[in-house]
């Protein structure tokens, strides 16, 4: 498929997807959502693709956040609906059953942020600035960042980032936890791409089962959790990859997953 505002590849079982509008910093608009979402509709349907990087293109931003352009004339019911089909394309990344690592490139501020946050993993250049800074239009974030950022870095880290709309560099990002590596610009995306093989070297049907576990698992009660996990475990118990696993395992020797 052909995409306006985005490039899309896939080598080797790995999908990368970068927002390609450098002039605009890679800045959301509706355009770029949307082919977004039907991004994450060919990734989800594609059996070639086990895991998938999402970045930017140029040296400067990852998405320096929505298309303030497309914000000023918005009524209540228009920025509602824009809000709703932001959440709903950036909770089709969050649900893929394959993993999603965020190549954070350079600023990630706003709908930027709010998209990492919707990555399994986050990654990030030393050169990446985070915020939500939505409060400084009069706004709050629309596409998760009240929902996400508490979760992951803490209520009260996120509230003032929040109420703030300040910025935070890569080491600040990732002390608070709001991503797991940083590493320098050159080495962002072989980093991306090393870590996204390594998880694709384990059992398929294991990867999968685990981002569901913990997506569903998360909201759940503790009790409900672990009922979920151990039916999870119990489904992969009947597994030919399993079987595999644990017999490679004892043989000393490098598992031949098929995936069923």
């Amino acid at each position: 498929m052909a995409y306006e505002t985005l490039l899309y590849d896939v080598t080797g079982g790995l999908a990368r997807i970068t927002i390609n509008r450098p002039d605009k910093l890679n800045a959301l608009n509706g355009t770029v959502i949307s082919e977004l979402g039907s991004a994450a509709e060919a990734v989800a349907s594609d059996p070639a693709v086990h895991a998938v990087i999402l970045t930017g293109a140029g040296p400067k931003a990852f998405v320096a956040g929505a298309d303030i352009s497309e914000l000023t004339s918005q009524g209540p019911m228009d920025g509602k609906a824009r809000a709703r089909a932001g959440q709903m394309v950036f909770r089709s990344f969050e649900r893929l059953n394959k993993p999603v690592i965020a190549a954070i490139n350079g600023f990630a501020l706003g709908g930027g942020c709010e998209l990492a946050m919707a990555c399994h993993v986050r990654i990030a250049s030393d050169t990446a600035k985070f915020g939500q800074p939505e409060v400084k239009l009069g706004l709050l974030p629309g596409y998760g960042g009240t929902v996400r950022l508490p979760r992951i870095v803490g209520k009260g880290r996120a509230l003032e980032l929040l109420l703030t709309g300040a910025i935070i560099d890569a080491a600040e990002a990732l002390r608070i936890g709001l991503v797991s590596r940083v590493v320098p610009a050159d080495a962002l995306l072989p980093e991306a791409e090393s870590l996204a093989r390594s998880i694709m070297e384990q059992g398929p049907l294991a990867v999968r089962s685990v981002l569901e576990a913990v997506d569903a698992g998360y909201e759940m009660g503790q009790e409900d959790a672990l009922l979920l996990e151990a039916n999870l475990f119990g489904l992969l118990s009947s597994t030919d990859d399993m079987r595999e696993g644990t017999r490679a395992f004892l043989e000393k020797r490098k598992p031949a997953f098929e995936g069923h």
